[in-house]
């Protein structure tokens, strides 16, 4: 039985966390469209920090499309 994508994408955020939780930053999933657009918050030092963009593209996106090809995109909302 295969698992809802909100479920794997949240294993997805569960693998890229500690390194965010390093840096006192962390990633909350908001929302995951039936297009495939998952809406995260970046918290703590993730929201400040000028590094996030490539966090969210090169870090969290990439984990996620590699766990769940469906996702198109990720992104990041306040």
């Amino acid at each position: 039985m295969t698992k809802p994508v909100k479920e794997l994408v949240l294993e997805a955020l569960g693998l890229v966390r500690p390194a965010l939780q390093q840096d006192d930053g962390d990633v909350e999933l908001v929302s995951v469209s039936d297009d495939g657009i998952v809406e995260v918050r970046l918290l703590g030092n993730c929201r400040i920090c000028p590094l996030s963009s490539m966090t969210l593209r090169a870090g969290i996106q990439a984990t996620i499309r590699r766990m769940v090809p469906s996702i198109r995109r990720v992104e990041a909302v306040p």
